[in-house]
């Protein structure tokens, strides 16, 4: 559905454009939280009362359901209308009725259903427990402690805290960011990022358009690209935004080819059986009696029918389902066998496939290439005080400075401030203090990390960095990325003047460091 459509059923100004003037006081006076969030015991009356964070079309189907879409396809459509002809002709209308031929025909529809149904009912299940396993969590502030909880158990009034690459629970309201920058391509089918800010920078509510004027606000199924914040919860489930447009769309999803030509082979026959019964009958009861003419022409109708095309189809499905099972693929419907079998080129990602989902720190390098372990230790602060999406490279620098007990030394620096990661600048930088001094360190990307150094260490000297060694350290990292190898650059500076925020215009004039080189394993031959 177009953009315009969906917005003309959720009147934004009305909806959303109040709860986006109100400053971050205000709206927490009104939604009755206070800034320590909710209490257990308020979470979970707010939890019975506005119920589960869940949108409806979501919900699991009921055995029925599958049991009915297994039952309703054309060619068991096809042999129900058989059989209630053969109803009439071998039961009603003989002396002496015959259920042979009834019986044969239904026993093949329930074949035919039953085992379609079976086999997407055990599908769907299976993958309904994956789901609960693999279920989003969220941060949420509650008793004024931070608290993990999986998405559905989001109520109103809870104070969630984001942070880079995480999903948006809810319609949220922001009280507190830092430079939050949120992808809403799954509303807007935009994929640039979009600021947001804790107070609104629309002068009235006439301002207020469409949902990219709504600067204050998050919406559910949107995600944060970068920054860092904490915003209040106003809608949940189908009240949300995404909640709505959902009730606007349509469940039904396009036929495959499969699909369309069943319908089309079943509509060739009904069309055969409608020319031919009556052209038979008309025949016949020139000759014959008028019963035996139309039993003539009804024999003729379901000689024209595949009787097993039915069963052979779900078996065969099955069996391939059955197949995939084995090796640990999930089928939720049967005709998705057909479109697997009829693909020509397979692209998979080798992550996961022929390596490990992991990271491995294989070497912490100083400029000249040689091992160093302060390296590891500078780079090991800027991963551990981080408060963004932790990916799997800081996962590594830990792991391994953790492997050494080396973690220790980090009691003696305090966080002063952070500059989140983005995936625009490639790099984040958190600002420390020890003792009397000040040091920002930033790790990234290599080519991000020198277009803001100005400097170079070595051999515990500080000298000015020309474009020749610039250009040395990239054709190094272009020849280990060509070995599979990844590498993460690491520099720092001294702050002199100090700030109560900073920002990305701070990260300049910073000193090159260091490098780390990380791998990942082969997954070993099973």
């Amino acid at each position: 559905m177009p953009k315009e459509n969906r917005e003309d059923k959720i009147d934004i100004k009305s909806i959303y454009g109040k709860v986006c003037m109100l400053k971050p006081e205000e709206f927490l006076q009104e939604i009755q939280v206070g800034t320590n969030g909710l209490t257990q015991n308020e979470a979970k009356q707010r939890q019975e009362k506005y119920g589960k964070n869940q949108v409806k079309q979501a919900k699991p189907k009921k055995w029925y359901e599958y049991l009915w879409q297994s039952f309703i396809s054309p060619f068991n459509l096809i042999l129900v209308g058989i059989t209630l002809v053969l109803i009439y002709t071998d039961i009603i209308l003989q002396e002496i009725p015959s259920y042979a031929n009834i019986i044969v025909v239904i026993a093949l529809v329930l074949i035919s259903t039953f085992l379609e149904f079976f086999e997407v009912y055990k599908s769907n299940k299976a993958a309904e427990k994956l789901k609960k396993l693999v279920a989003v969590k969220t941060t949420v502030l509650r008793e004024g402690k931070e608290e993990t909880v999986f998405l559905d158990e989001v109520t109103i009034g809870d104070i969630v805290i984001l942070s880079a690459g995480d999903l948006i629970p809810a319609d949220l309201k922001i009280i507190e960011q830092k430079d939050l920058y949120v992808v809403q391509s799954s509303l807007t089918g935009e994929s640039d990022s979009v600021r947001k800010v804790a107070i609104t920078e629309n002068k009235q509510i006439n301002q207020i358009e469409d949902i990219t004027n709504l600067d204050t606000i998050c919406f559910m199924g949107t995600n944060v690209m970068s920054g860092t914040a904490k915003a209040v919860v106003f809608r949940i489930a189908d009240q949300t935004y995404f909640g709505k447009i959902a009730q606007t769309l349509e469940q039904t999803k396009p036929k495959t080819s499969f699909q369309k030509g069943i319908e089309s082979i079943s509509k060739l026959l009904i069309r055969f059986m409608l020319v031919l019964i009556p052209i038979t009958f008309f025949i016949n009861a020139f000759k014959h009696d008028n019963l035996i003419a139309f039993t003539f022409a009804v024999a003729i109708a379901i000689g024209i029918t595949p009787l097993l095309l039915p069963v052979l189809l779900s078996s065969s499905l099955a069996k391939g389902a059955m197949n995939m099972s084995k090796k640990k693929t999930i089928v939720k419907k049967l005709d998705s066998i057909q479109s697997f079998g009829a693909m020509n080129i397979l692209c998979t990602d080798k992550t996961g496939t022929l390596t490990k989902d992991e990271i491995v720190l294989e070497k912490y390098l100083n400029t000249k290439g040689e091992e160093d372990a302060n390296i590891l230790k500078i780079t090991f602060l800027n991963s551990y005080f981080q408060t963004g999406l932790k990916g799997n490279i800081d996962e590594a620098v830990i792991a391994r400075v953790k492997e050494h007990q080396l973690e220790e030394f980090a009691k003696d620096y305090q966080k002063i401030d952070e500059i989140p990661f983005d995936f625009s600048r490639r790099r984040l930088s958190v600002i420390l203090k020890i003792e009397n001094r000040i040091q920002m360190i930033t790790k990234g990307a290599v080519e991000e990390i020198l277009s803001i150094c100005s400097n170079i260490e070595q051999d515990g000297i500080t000298c000015k960095i020309d474009n020749e060694q610039k250009q040395k350290i990239k054709k190094m990292t272009k020849e280990l990325n060509e070995q599979g190898l990844r590498v993460v650059a690491v520099c720092s500076k001294n702050i002199e003047n100090v700030k109560e925020s900073y920002n990305q215009k701070d990260e300049e004039k910073m000193t090159l460091m260091r490098f780390c080189r990380f791998f990942r394993p082969a997954k070993r031959k099973c």
